[in-house]
């Protein structure tokens, strides 16, 4: 039998195992998402599977993007009609609500109402199948899982996530419009001229990376969690192990979001 680790060396052997597993974890999730985007150019492709996540993940969130984007451009138009009223400077109202909703509000918020409504519940179908061991049927009958399963939900979250973006970006910028011309009595031509002046092509650009990015990091995480379900520490087993591996997914999901959003500022602002 091994002998025990002295108690001085506990903590630092404790260390030394909690690093191995996270790199252990890191590579297999990196292989995963390898095999992941290497299933979407693999044939046959199912795109009944793919109109299916995109009714899903696309279609079906609209309702919550909408309401959470015209509150936001409203919040927006309001707090900015006051600070701006400081300076006299209301006319460039549409240049604040624009510039933070598509440089930033947008990308960020329509990622994370994804990550809540779709992500998580493609950790826990994803998780679910792992723990019946539907997704070792497929294997065995040689299937691949990722073609199958994953390939479909990752190019329908790329496709989703910058189009409701937009949708975001519209309605919040509308929003912005009633709350600051319609109930403060801002001009609307100052609102849209403002919009138009500042707004730039960089500007644009790099919302729309911003919202690819988001989209690619939020189906790995959510969609991975669930397929290495057995193998996360702490995870328990059975349907203990999908909960908590599903929460998992949605705290890392929308951690990496701000990360990679102050990244990707730094990098391309």
């Amino acid at each position: 039998m091994p002998e025990e680790t002295p108690l001085l060396l506990r903590p630092f052997a404790a260390l030394g195992d909690t690093v191995l597993y996270l790199l252990t974890d890191l590579g297999r999730m990196g292989i995963y998402l390898f095999a992941s985007l290497l299933g979407v150019f693999r044939r046959p492709f199912r795109f009944g599977e793919l109109v299916k996540q995109l009714r899903f993940i696309g279609a079906g969130s609209i309702s919550v993007i909408f309401f959470t984007a015209l509150s936001s451009g409203m919040v927006l138009g309001l707090q900015g009609y006051y600070s701006l009223h400081k300076f006299g400077a209301e006319g460039m109202l549409g240049s604040a609500v624009s510039l933070t909703l598509i440089m930033e509000l947008g990308p960020i918020l329509t990622a994370l109402m994804v990550t809540g409504r779709a992500g998580s519940a493609m950790c826990a179908e994803i998780g679910i199948m792992r723990i019946s061991e539907q997704i070792d049927a497929l294997e065995c009958m040689a299937i691949d899982p990722f073609r199958y399963l994953i390939s479909p939900k990752l190019l329908a979250t790329l496709i989703s996530v910058p189009l409701l973006t937009a949708i975001f970006d519209v309605v919040g910028i509308f929003g912005g419009y009633l709350a600051g011309v319609k109930l403060m009595g801002v001009s609307s031509g100052s609102y849209f001229n403002g919009m138009m002046q500042s707004v730039t092509n960089h500007d644009i650009r790099l919302g729309i990376i911003k919202s690819f990015v988001f989209a690619l990091l939020l189906v790995w995480i959510c969609s991975g969690r669930g397929y290495f379900v057995q193998r996360i520490r702490g995870a328990g087993f059975g349907a203990e192990s999908v909960s908590k591996v599903t929460t998992q997914a949605v705290v890392l999901s929308s951690i990496s979001v701000l990360i990679f959003d102050y990244l990707l500022t730094a990098i391309l602002l």
